[in-house]
């Protein structure tokens, strides 16, 4: 993944707890980990603002019929598919 140098500066007091828990080695770490964090969060939480729907039937065609009659088929498939490996491991 190429990076790119980032001059920030942060209070003395946190540069001492964020060294406290990862060592000074850690920091740049730790800081992208938080920042991916932080965006992954503000990104949903303006997601959820919104009027835009999270689910579209267009998307998820198999569900057409209904999601109980859509699991009723996944789970007839198990159980065709279970039966058929143990009669051919007892041949």
């Amino acid at each position: 993944m190429k990076t790119k140098r980032a001059h920030i500066l942060l209070p003395q007091d946190l540069v001492r707890e964020i060294d406290a828990i990862v060592g000074p080695r850690g920091r740049s770490a730790f800081l992208v980990e938080t920042a991916r964090e932080a965006v992954r969060r503000r990104k949903l939480l303006r997601f959820l603002e919104t009027d835009t729907p999270a689910w579209r039937d267009a998307d998820h065609p198999e569900l057409a019929g209904g999601a109980a009659a859509f699991v009723r088929e996944l789970r007839q498939e198990n159980e065709s598919n279970r039966t058929g490996t143990r009669r051919r491991a007892g041949k």
